[in-house]
């Protein structure tokens, strides 16, 4: 079972998106530098139909993307609870964000529209820095993915100064 170990209305995890964003607790990689270390515990309240329900009821209309920060304890638990999305709300789309280096079961990639992979490592930054390995997938109808991935670059900071950022 995943846990939930909180949610809140995020704008820059999914491009384009107003996105519900669930962090999912119990994860198994230990990424040193990692800027959430508590969701490698196995705590907080159980990510079920009912909770999923719940945060979705509370925001109405008003999100456009259900992301599953997290997950990677057990994948086909975050295909499951996907499915439900799609199925419950058939409009909103669905992300994962997973530490994975790759990703390839078919079944579980069906039921979303944009995944994240790539464990963190300090050394090549996260998501806005151009040097990443960590990539971000559109998972087009087709079976292909189209890689997003620079379009967090964008207002990426310079020389790691809190506040300052490149303009494009």
């Amino acid at each position: 079972m995943l846990r939930s170990a909180g949610y809140d209305i995020v704008f820059r995890e999914v491009p384009d998106e107003t996105t519900l964003a669930v962090n999912i607790a119990a994860c198994p990689f230990r990424c040193p530098g990692c800027h959430s270390p508590y969701l490698q515990e196995d705590a907080g309240e159980p990510l079920d139909e009912a909770a999923v329900e719940a945060m979705v009821k509370k925001y109405g209309g008003g999100i456009t993307c259900f992301a599953f920060m997290g997950g990677d304890a057990d994948p086909a638990e975050v295909g499951r609870l996907a499915r439900f999305v799609k199925a419950r709300w058939p409009t909103l789309k669905v992300a994962w964000y997973s530490g994975r280096e790759t990703f390839d079961d078919a079944e579980v990639l069906a039921a979303i529209d944009y995944l994240k992979l790539g464990p963190y490592r300090r050394e090549l930054g996260g998501l806005d820095s151009p040097a990443t390995n960590q990539r971000f997938w559109r998972l087009l109808k087709d079976g292909t993915r189209e890689d997003l991935t620079p379009r967090f670059w964008r207002n990426a900071r310079v020389g790691g100064t809190r506040g300052v950022f490149r303009e494009d």
